[in-house]
């Protein structure tokens, strides 16, 4: 039996803090199998489990001098091993998130966030670009285009001619075909 056994969880905590490893010994021992099934019922798989407290652990002695004990021994443990749990959830949904982008991949032969995030970045310059044509010009770029309206509309709509509609359309194309040439060509690769 430890020296340690019959010490109260302040007690220990100041010998910890001082760097006594019987204290940090008996903290372990005191709490490791409690701790371990607490975190067991939610995460259910073992390794997971000890990596969790291990970490747990070894934080609380590398960090032994500069941790503030606000609340008691107990509740800062249990705290700590909800919040690692919790890390351990984000990090299964990142990580089934990510097979599930490989396994679309596999099945689709594209990289569904990397195409989705590549589109967004195209989208972006598009309309980037489009903001820096003439104002003539980009209103009806943007009817044609986003409004989905027909050249004689566009012109019935402005009071012109539906030559010059499709003139200024043809235009508009043409000057972002030229500013836009780069990014398409990097966005196919």
């Amino acid at each position: 039996m430890s020296v340690f056994s019959s010490f109260t969880d302040a007690e220990l905590l100041t010998k910890l803090q001082q760097g006594d490893v019987g204290a940090f010994t008996e903290i372990h021992s005191r709490y490791y199998a409690v701790l371990y099934r607490h975190a067991r019922q939610r995460l259910g798989d073992s390794d997971e489990v000890q990596d969790v407290l291990q970490e747990l652990f070894s934080y609380l002695w590398d960090n032994r001098e500069t941790i503030h004990f606000t609340v008691g021994l107990s509740a800062y443990l249990y705290t700590a091993v909800r919040n690692k749990v919790i890390n351990v959830y984000r990090r299964n949904k990142l990580k089934y998130n990510y097979f599930d982008s490989l396994q679309s991949f596999i099945d689709n032969g594209t990289p569904a966030a990397d195409h989705n995030i590549r589109l967004k970045q195209l989208t972006e310059i598009i309309e980037a670009e489009v903001e820096k044509l003439p104002p003539q010009m980009r209103l009806i770029f943007e009817m044609s285009r986003n409004q989905h309206l027909s050249h004689q509309q566009i012109a019935n709509e402005l009071d012109i001619s539906v030559l010059t509609v499709r003139k200024q359309v043809q235009n508009s194309l043409k000057i972002l075909r030229v500013k836009l040439g780069t990014y398409l060509f990097s966005f196919f690769l």
